[in-house]
């Protein structure tokens, strides 16, 4: 296991420690990171609402809990995150919700992104530290096999096709994604990692 990995891990959270971590600072005004801002702020709220309805509707279909339960190999997912990051708040419930339909075959360790800059360095999207980052790690061994992120290929393709029409990301754009988010439920991540896991465990 790398150096940076196991340092990551050693200093990660569970997703039910990371979401009180959240929650704590949300009460002093603030959000996860160095930088604070009433923007960062703000987006953290939002996300704490996102991630509360998620955890309350999110359903995963009976074919991928028995997929995650008939496993070969126990993983550990470590994802690289920050509690205003819009798409991480779509994602992280989803994790959870498999690994914990996985029954000890997954296990989910968070870690923020300001706080592991080299372990980022390792997982950049187009030389950007986009978030969510999803890191497959073999339990046993300790390898890294893959990673995912930081958006399902539906998502990621309305933000590509609206820059190359437009030059950068807006509000307009941004509420687009919510709803796509909104209608999706969750699925495509699940299929799009659990599609991932499935060729993994070969």
């Amino acid at each position: 296991m790398k150096t940076t990995v196991a340092k990551a891990l050693f200093n990660s959270h569970s997703y039910t420690e990371y979401r009180k971590m959240v929650s704590d600072l949300l009460r002093d005004e603030r959000s996860t990171g160095n930088e604070q801002s009433a923007k960062l702020t703000n987006c953290s709220g939002l996300n704490q609402t996102r991630m509360n309805l998620l955890e309350k509707t999110i359903k995963i279909p009976e074919g991928i809990i028995q997929s995650l339960r008939s496993l070969k190999n126990e993983y550990i997912w470590l994802v690289i995150t920050e509690g205003w990051s819009r798409d991480a708040a779509q994602a992280l419930p989803v994790f959870n919700e498999m690994a914990r339909e996985s029954k000890g075959k997954v296990d989910v360790k968070i870690v923020l992104r300001n706080e592991n800059e080299e372990l980022m360095r390792l997982f950049l999207t187009n030389k950007k530290r986009s978030i969510p980052k999803l890191i497959v790690i073999n339990r046993e061994t300790g390898g890294m096999l893959a990673h995912w992120g930081p958006r399902p290929k539906g998502a990621s393709d309305l933000i590509n096709d609206y820059i190359k029409e437009h030059g950068s990301i807006d509000e307009a754009v941004e509420m687009q994604l919510e709803v796509w988010y909104l209608h999706d439920k969750g699925q495509s991540i699940q299929n799009e990692i659990i599609g991932m896991m499935l060729d993994l465990d070969q």
